[in-house]
């Protein structure tokens, strides 16, 4: 039989579809069967790569937050009761026990038994919260939740904007008066601004908007686009510059691979959601071009590099699971803004890396990553960063463009 090109590329396009639906089920059973903490409430904080549980670990706002994004939109997507129960149960949790109801947002951490262990507010984290909370909305309808999102929202624009330079620093005290260390996690850079957090606000207000279509809202999210044009997209290498001062000078040599290729299909859903035709043309181009820079850190095996420094020329050869997952979603995108099967192939290859190397066949979701001699990197399988956002993320992406 003689096939058409769009023909053949159907043929791996369904495959993919129903592959990538069925990995969402599998990562699904797996938050719902080993995550709940049946004895404190809420989630497990902790659990280790070999599904060893520490009922005692603290528990952190990302995870509780990225748990809450994810039941939502599952159920979101595939109407499954299961799944709303558990967003019910993430959604009460976060409420009672993370949300600050003195001062505002997030506290960072809570123990074991939900009293706050670490209060700072780290724009990140509180950000999520909006995120979660405006998904959480479309599957519940539940009001408070709605109007938690805002406070959260209007409580990061209060302390956390930069009314001189624009964007937003990283962190406050519990009370939102300054702090000396800003830092998201040990391995970051103290710094007033990151990218990373100026892309996950940038995510948060999107989603806000589609439930909530404010005008300074919209205002914020042009002008985080804006922002990312002109000041965190390399204007020549097109990779994403990671760490700032006030005024928007670099500091950091790091490339992030993964952050490259998330912010590809992310900064375009924010130029769709508040329709604005100038910027919907500008980061279509800048979509393609961030994939093509992301894909300089795709080895052989279709697998991502995690990060690269330019001042060291020193490549982190390890393959991380999230930014395999963003790979899935920036290459379809690019595929489906350009035509070009090259992308379809590509993130084909990065399907088919994921399923050898990152599946955890025998103890169910992904590796945190493997090493460059392809072994699993025994870290947690949960825990404050290692979540079911990203990959499962991935997957009702995919699915849902691939209809």
């Amino acid at each position: 039989m003689n096939w058409t090109s769009d023909e053949k590329q159907q043929l791996p396009v369904n495959t993919l579809k129903q592959e990538l639906l069925q990995e969402l089920k599998r990562i699904l059973v797996y938050w719902t069967t080993e995550t709940v903490d049946e004895r404190n409430g809420g989630f497990i904080g902790r659990i280790s790569a070999h599904n060893v549980k520490d009922p005692y670990a603290v528990k952190g706002s990302v995870l509780n937050t990225r748990i809450l994004w994810t039941f939502s939109a599952a159920y979101n997507l595939l109407k499954t009761d299961q799944y709303l129960t558990l967003a019910n149960r993430a959604w009460d949790y976060l409420y009672a026990h993370f949300a600050d109801k003195v001062h505002g947002g997030l506290y960072w951490t809570v123990d074991y038994t939900g009293k706050a262990v670490d209060g700072k507010k780290q724009v990140y984290a509180i950000a999520f919260g909006v995120y979660a909370c405006s998904e959480y909305f479309k599957a519940s309808r539940n009001e408070t939740a709605k109007q938690t999102a805002i406070a959260w929202y209007h409580a990061i624009r209060q302390y956390a904007y930069d009314k001189i330079y624009g964007g937003y620093i990283e962190a406050c005290t519990q009370d939102w008066q300054p702090l000396s260390d800003l830092r998201l996690s040990l391995k970051d850079a103290n710094e007033r601004k990151s990218m990373n957090t100026h892309l996950h606000v940038l995510e948060a207000w999107t989603t806000l908007y589609e439930i909530w279509p404010d005008e300074q809202l919209k205002a914020d999210i042009l002008e985080l686009l804006m922002l990312f044009d002109k000041q965190i997209i390399h204007p020549t290498t097109h990779h994403l510059q990671l760490f700032f001062t006030d005024n928007w000078t670099v500091k950091s040599t790091l490339i992030s691979y993964g952050h490259d290729i998330e912010a590809a299909w992310l900064l375009l859903e924010a130029a769709i959601a508040v329709g604005d035709e100038q910027e919907l043309s500008r980061f279509r181009v800048r979509a393609i071009n961030l994939v093509r820079a992301a894909l300089k850190g795709m080895d052989k095996d279709g697998g991502l590099w995690y990060e690269y420094d330019t001042a060291e020329q020193h490549l982190i050869a390890e393959k991380h699971w999230w930014p395999q997952a963003e790979a899935l979603v920036g290459l379809v995108n690019a595929w489906e803004l350009s035509g070009d099967p090259y992308y379809l192939d590509k993130a084909m290859a990065s399907w088919q890396f994921i399923q050898q190397f990152l599946l955890d066949k025998t103890d169910g979701e992904w590796h945190w990553g493997v090493g460059l001699d392809g072994k699993p990197i025994e870290e947690v399988k949960v825990g404050l960063w290692k979540c079911p956002y990203h990959n499962a993320r991935a997957c009702m992406e995919v699915v849902k463009r691939l209809k």
